[in-house]
């Protein structure tokens, strides 16, 4: 086997009950939700009994993902499994940084509260949508996006999967023409129009925190979403912060870890959306995933 890389799961991909069973599981996964209920009484319960309309809500979507994603990698560090690089999609981003050392748990579980908070208030100020392209390349897309003010690509998924961020409105005539061009646009359920100039606002509060808070030197490479590249320590504020407001380049993110070696994938967190992301960039990965008790199990067995 060569390298492994853990990925980090993003927004959207929460559902209720999640985490429960793998806390259950694992004293490593536990300590998370005991540090985040410390610090955000009742971040625990809202994982394990909240309601999917409770658990959409981005103030505490990103807070509960955040506490999934992190338990499940430290579940499988306590199983004795390692990675030799991480990277996390845009929410998850904040967990592999935490998980690399950049932050402590702590300090990213209290950035990833006020980086809800912040994206929230900027959705609310700017509404956008969100919806998936399928069936066009990445450049008729981004020709079709010039013909808006206020349409922007902003996730880069996958071969084929070109998500775009904008004022609704305008998002609305776009997915007229994607259908005239032969491709399809899927309408996203999200609450706004995440990593798009739309959130310059919360790109602006977020600097102004992380100036305040200490972050470190990554203890194991660390792939960013602006640039598909690895953190430095002295990189990670302009990452993070910038990263809400630009383009998530997952496919050149896999792409670059499978340059490096990376044949094996474990994704971190609830669902499996990465790992069908990661099958249709490099076909012969191995792909495993890691969100409760059974999928723990799964995962160790496959790595045998």
């Amino acid at each position: 086997m060569g390298k492994i890389a853990f990925v980090f799961s993003g927004q959207g991909a929460q559902y209720p009950g999640m985490g429960q069973s793998l806390c259950e599981a694992s004293a490593a996964a536990k300590a998370v939700f005991d540090m985040a209920d410390s610090l955000r009484p009742g971040t625990s319960k809202q994982c394990f009994s909240g309601t999917a309309e409770e658990l959409s809500v981005t103030k505490n979507t990103q807070p509960c993902l955040y506490c999934v994603d992190l338990a499940a990698a430290r579940a499988l560090e306590e199983r004795g499994v390692h990675a030799d690089y991480v990277a996390g999609f845009s929410l998850g981003e904040v967990a592999a940084a935490a998980f690399a050392g950049v932050f402590t748990d702590e300090s990213g579980f209290k950035f990833v509260c006020r980086r809800a908070e912040a994206m929230q208030k900027a959705a609310v100020e700017n509404p956008g949508s969100m919806a998936a392209v399928l069936k066009l390349s990445n450049e008729k897309v981004e020709e079709l996006c010039g013909s808006f003010s206020k349409v922007w690509p902003v996730n880069y998924n996958c071969p084929g999967q070109l998500v775009v961020a904008g004022e609704p409105g305008q998002l609305k005539e776009f997915q007229e023409l994607v259908k005239a061009e032969g491709g399809r646009a899927a309408p996203l359920a999200v609450s706004g129009g995440f990593h798009s100039p739309f959130m310059e606002s919360a790109a602006g509060e977020l600097a102004g925190y992380l100036s305040t808070v200490e972050t470190g030197e990554p203890r194991l490479p660390l792939y960013a979403n602006l640039n598909a590249k690895p953190y430095t320590a002295a990189s990670a504020r302009e990452l993070l912060v910038n990263q809400v407001k630009s383009p998530v380049r997952w496919q050149e993110t896999i792409e670059s870890l499978a340059a490096e070696g990376v044949d094996t994938f474990l994704e971190c967190g609830p669902g499996k959306t990465l790992c069908g992301l990661i099958k249709k960039t490099v076909k012969t990965a191995k792909v495993l995933q890691v969100q409760d008790q059974e999928t723990l199990k799964a995962a160790l067995s496959g790595l045998m």
